[in-house]
């Protein structure tokens, strides 16, 4: 597996820096964000590093999303979360911190107050055609 000395994802993949670790496989590790949105907050890496959502294997990125869905079921089933929220950011404009790819596995509850992430309001008819013909290649 390819591993960052400086990344301190790769570290905690490693065990030189202790975490509360829920589960590991092959290709994956999930343990306890430190800095929770909420109670039972998950972070799943792959053990390969990868920088971010451009720089993850197609194989990790699904190993990934398999464990998060399976640490999304403990959470509701364990946990009695309610809802859970997938967040990945890719890039600092994104509020990327660390630069291995990882997944927030985030359980929900209601009356939790954490804000949803998503900002959503009414798009602009317009510009939401024109980012769709661009990305279609139009």
């Amino acid at each position: 597996m390819e591993s960052d000395p400086d990344c301190l994802f790769c570290r905690i993949v490693a065990g030189d820096v202790p975490t509360q670790r829920v589960y590991d496989d092959e290709r994956t590790v999930a343990f306890m964000d430190i800095n929770p949105t909420s109670p039972g907050h998950v972070l799943v890496v792959p053990r390969a590093h990868a920088a971010d959502l451009f720089d993850i294997s197609a194989d990790d990125l699904a190993a990934c999303l398999t464990t998060a869905q399976q640490i999304a079921g403990w959470q509701r089933s364990r946990l009695k979360a309610d809802g859970v929220n997938l967040l990945q950011s890719t890039g600092r404009a994104a509020s990327q911190v660390i630069f291995h790819f990882h997944l927030h596995v985030i359980p929900r509850y209601e009356g939790d107050g954490v804000v949803n992430p998503l900002q959503r309001g009414p798009g602009d008819r317009e510009e939401i055609a024109a980012a769709a013909a661009d990305l279609r290649g139009d």
